[in-house]
């Protein structure tokens, strides 16, 4: 019987959560249940971001007349306030900035960084990698961060408002206590995370007089204040040099749990990088991304071009015929993902062979379409290489912010402590990112070395996935992302589908309840119309699991000179438009 899956728009319920199936699936960001959203429209300028505070300061500051950059800078500094579980001046991002004066995509990694004092085999114990809910708490997890550095980068070249003004408000909301969140106070109750309560200063944050915090609640953050008041002032360097700096280094080093090696040299040497957009065609749309190390721009390329052949547009959105084939091109690309993407300034590949439209029309070719194909093995773009896979975690935490302001630039940025809380260290206010937990354990396999090993000063490949999409005119029509570990580059993908095949608006696209496949089972996400047909997909081979599937996503659209935000209801984010 052929099988039409209607719009699921409105039909999500995500009470509770699910008993998780790998580790990958333990961070419970049902934490608050689905809040039905609608589309916003503006004719001037649009914020998106995952907490109201959030939005709220990134809208005030395009109000005065700030650029979407400067709105960026803002809305991390409050993220770092009111949702600290999921990204942070602790943490690093990646940046896609929409010049729209001078038609140009401008792409800032401010990626974590290795300390140069790493061994590639310092998350093994014995002859084993070290089970990942020790090897993620404490110091040996911090990466160097890059988030502050790659904000002022940005900022130097794009910024309108001074640096200084764009940490105003998170500072007095820090002093003055914000009210916490019925997510955050969930998240915090449900003791997650194995290290917050084992190290006392993040434990005395949460747990103020050992109970965890309330939703409703005001938590004052004075720490936090005065660190965001030490950059506002002093730029990124009141960050990477000075008394934070070595506050952060000394919480690294002498941390009860883990010991790491992040060296005060780590921090003052760390430079973000720009590079080239990573960009290819998906019918009459420009669609762009982030280069490795993330692998999130060149997995959603590859997906979107396995599938233009399929002409996704004949079916009804998100019908099984078009999950199905949607699970079989998140395989394949998923298996190149495995085999070659990591930090390309240690691995030296260039992404442009595995995306090749006649390496994708290949690979496109091994898709049945009433068959899922089980495991897919990676491709072989390139003549030689000598790199193989590995194994690493990415947890489905992090945050994503999507900006456009009046004058039509853009800001497209993921930012993320990795899982929720970080490695469990506070300094400053703020968490410390567990980011080197998404390097590969093992750094050789079959006598091979592993692309995402662990190498000094390497930055560790991430799912995170900024995207923007330009019309058949070069404009600016679309901008996208999701936090969700590994499964953001189906998230995005998903979403990206819905609106450019399907002719979803923004927010039509982000409520459509979500299905991953990482080139391991089908995952249907929990509590929706979606998950009644499990039994279909098993009918096609496919191995299904029905859990939750918490996306994050934010986006814009523009369209006919409105700016139309979006925001997942599956989290607390809001999209204001001026």
């Amino acid at each position: 019987m052929q099988l039409r899956v209607l719009i699921l728009l409105c039909l999500v319920t995500l009470n509770g959560v699910a008993k998780p199936d790998k580790r990958e699936d333990r961070e419970p960001e049902a934490a608050t249940g689905y809040q039905q959203k609608t589309a916003v429209e503006s004719d001037s300028a649009m914020v998106s971001a995952a907490n109201p505070h959030a939005s709220k300061a990134g809208k005030i500051i395009l109000r005065e007349g700030g650029s979407a950059i400067d709105a960026a800078v803002a809305i991390q500094a409050m993220l770092t306030l009111v949702e600290p579980q999921s990204s942070g001046i602790g943490g690093g991002t990646f940046i896609l900035y929409w010049d729209n004066e001078n038609k140009r995509l401008h792409t800032f990694d401010g990626r974590e960084k290795a300390p140069q004092n790493v061994d590639p085999n310092m998350f093994i114990q014995g002859d084993k990698p070290k089970p990942w809910r020790e090897a993620i708490v404490g110091g040996q997890a911090v990466g160097v961060p890059g988030a502050v550095s790659a904000l002022e980068m940005a900022h130097q070249q794009f910024g309108v408002l001074p640096w200084k003004r764009l940490f105003k408000d998170s500072i007095e909301l820090a002093q003055k206590g914000f009210e916490v969140s019925p997510r955050l106070a969930k998240l915090v109750a449900m003791d997650i995370h194995p290290g917050v309560k084992r190290f006392d200063t993040t434990r005395a944050y949460f747990y103020p007089d050992d109970a965890p915090i309330a939703a409703g609640s005001v938590l004052k953050n004075p720490q936090l204040a005065d660190s965001l008041s030490r950059i506002a002032e002093a730029g990124a360097k009141g960050f990477y040099q000075g008394p934070l700096a070595e506050r952060i280094v000394n919480a690294v080093q002498h941390a009860s749990i883990n010991p790491g090696r992040l060296s005060l040299k780590d921090m003052q040497t760390y430079q973000p990088v720009q590079r080239e957009p990573l960009c290819g065609e998906y019918k009459v749309y420009r669609v762009c991304g982030m280069a490795p190390p993330s692998s999130g721009g060149v997995a959603i390329l590859q997906t979107l071009g396995m599938l233009e052949s399929f002409e996704l547009e004949q079916y009804q959105p998100n019908s099984l015929e078009a999950l199905h084939l949607f699970t079989q091109a998140s395989r394949l690309a998923f298996a190149d993902r495995e085999a070659y993407v990591a930090d390309s300034d240690f691995t030296g590949l260039d992404m442009q062979p595995l995306l090749d439209k006649q390496y994708l029309s290949e690979r496109a070719s091994l898709i049945e379409k009433d068959q899922d194909m089980g495991v897919a093995l990676a491709g072989k773009p390139y003549a030689e290489n000598t790199l193989t896979a590995g194994q690493a975690y990415e947890l489905p935490n992090t945050s994503h912010i999507a900006i456009v302001d009046s004058k039509g630039n853009a800001v497209s940025m993921t930012s993320s402590i990795e899982m929720a809380f970080g490695s469990g260290l506070m300094v400053g206010g703020f968490l410390l990112n567990n980011q080197m937990t998404d390097f590969s354990f093992i750094a050789e396999k079959n006598g091979k070395p592993v692309a995402n090993r662990i190498e000094p000063g390497k930055r560790p490949r991430s799912s995170m996935a900024p995207a923007m999409v330009f019309d058949s005119q070069g404009e600016l029509y679309l901008v996208v992302g999701s936090p969700g570990g590994s499964r953001i580059i189906n998230y995005v993908t998903q979403t990206l589908i819905g609106v450019l095949d399907w002719k979803l608006d923004i927010q039509q696209a982000i409520n459509l309840a979500k299905i991953t496949n990482r080139n391991d089972y089908t995952a249907l996400e929990k509590g929706t119309p979606l998950a009644q047909f499990a039994k279909e997909f098993e009918k096609r081979g496919h191995d299904v699991r029905v859990i939750d599937l918490n996306s994050g996503i934010h986006g814009v659209l523009l369209k006919n000179g409105k700016r139309i935000g979006g925001a997942d209801p599956r989290r607390e984010g809001v999209a204001l438009g001026l």
